[in-house]
């Protein structure tokens, strides 16, 4: 049995914090709805002291961004960018459309279809977060969207440079500076100077993640991306002070940010433990990170590394770091997660920031159910058939209208039967309702 050596919040604290998240939210929904342009301003002024004459960049606003940026900081994006790129491209030459005849003359296929227009959300109220804008931005380009709108809130009170050219970089074709609930509601819902989109990606905080949800089904979402969650599957052959320092590197994104280290030594927890205070006592984000760990950080000692494995798996973590003897062992037998990094030698920050793979991933136990986003998020799988030969269509049409009225399904029978008479010659009788009787 697994030893809880530091809990976070309970279950009903964390739930009570939601309901208000979630009202919040409906609110500012409601209210973009109810007056579009108006409301994004006000809520704009309100939330981030900013009202310009336009929410959407001009090409000489973008240039101008662009040229305040350090040429080493643009070749570090550049340099990012190339990375994710190559690795989205590698992802979508896996997807292939198909086309096979399944009998003579029965043809079935798929298309994978780009979505139309596709709005992606750069968080940037605590921290500029410049890889968002590859990670959503470029992935959607990489798949061929036709339109992609950016937003991000300012950042102390203008356009955040680095993040205006790595949207730009990435291939945004329209760059908004808006943040929060209203700029996904803007974009989502559609106001008299934004035109809406068909799908929102992207990270945020509670409040843009509860957002998406709101807004799901109006457009499309890639997923549920709330507050980052970092675990740290860990044994004796590691120091407790890299553990630490990699339970910190996520838990300062925010002071609801979960941080968990489960490991099968007692002796590595406690030293994780007063690791964590040591760093806390000089790490420049101490104040985000000191108040997560307090919050909502675990410690959870194990038997041995099956019930690690299954402690792993019923939290479902966004990111889990393996730094443990025989690494592969987690690595191939682990199913519910968002993204893997195996070994010591890497670290969620490379995935967050560089190495290439996208750093949109589930939390709240997302991880049983989904990935994370991905070129293939962008795409549609669309089914088509077709009927080449008459044989073929009355064939079918035979077996089809016998399944159909197995169902009860008259109508359905009757476009089978049509087929039979029309192309096969055979003598079907059309359906004919039994009269009725009169009143």
């Amino acid at each position: 049995m697994a030893t809880v050596l530091k809990a976070g919040l309970d279950q009903g604290q964390i739930k009570a914090a939601d309901q208000k998240v979630r009202q919040v939210v409906a609110d500012i929904i409601a209210d973009v709805e109810a007056r579009g342009d108006t409301a994004v301003r006000a809520l704009s002024e309100r939330f981030d002291n900013w009202s310009p004459e336009s929410f959407r960049l001009s090409d000489e606003e973008i240039a101008d961004a662009i040229s305040r940026v350090d040429a080493q900081d643009l070749e570090d994006i550049r340099y990012a960018q190339t990375q994710i790129r190559y690795f989205a491209e590698q992802q979508k030459a896996c997807l292939r459309d198909l086309e096979v005849e399944t009998q003579p003359g029965v043809v079935l296929g798929h298309r994978n279809i780009p979505v139309n227009a596709v709005g992606c959300y750069v968080p940037s109220g605590k921290y500029p977060m410049i890889a968002s804008a590859h990670m959503s931005v470029l992935t959607a380009k990489v798949a061929g969207v036709k339109r992609i709108v950016a937003a991000a809130p300012p950042f102390d009170g203008v356009p955040h440079p680095a993040i205006v050219a790595a949207m730009h970089y990435g291939g945004a074709d329209e760059i908004l500076v808006l943040g929060g609930v209203q700029a996904m509601a803007a974009m989502a819902l559609g106001t008299e100077s934004i035109d809406p989109v068909d799908m929102l990606v992207g990270p945020g905080n509670m409040f843009v993640a509860e957002a998406k949800r709101q807004l799901f089904g109006q457009v499309g979402i890639d997923l549920l991306a709330g507050p980052t969650e970092t675990m740290v599957l860990a044994d004796d052959s590691v120091d407790a002070e890299l553990c630490a320092i990699d339970l910190l590197g996520q838990a300062e994104h925010g002071p609801t940010s979960p941080a968990v280290l489960i490991t099968d030594s007692e002796a590595l927890a406690h030293g994780v433990i007063a690791a964590v205070e040591k760093q806390l006592e000089v790490l420049p984000t101490a104040d985000v990170a000191g108040q997560a760990w307090r919050d909502y950080g675990q410690v959870i000692v194990c038997h041995d590394r099956a019930e690690m494995l299954a402690q792993a798996d019923a939290l479902a973590f966004e990111h889990v770091q393996i730094m443990t003897r025989d690494p592969e062992f987690f690595a191939d037998n682990l199913t519910a997660y968002g993204a893997l990094f195996i070994g010591s030698r890497t670290n969620v920050a490379f995935g967050d920031k560089v190495i290439g793979t996208n750093h949109t991933l589930p939390t709240r136990r997302a991880g049983r159910y989904t990935g994370g986003l991905w070129v293939g998020k962008f795409l549609k799988t669309h089914t088509y058939q077709k009927i080449t030969s008459d044989e073929a269509s009355a064939n079918i049409g035979a077996i089809g209208s016998r399944l159909c009225m197995l169902e009860g399904f008259a109508g359905h029978a009757e476009q089978a039967n049509a087929r039979v008479r029309r192309y096969g010659g055979r003598d079907v009788k059309p359906y004919t309702a039994a009269p009725r009787d009169a009143d």
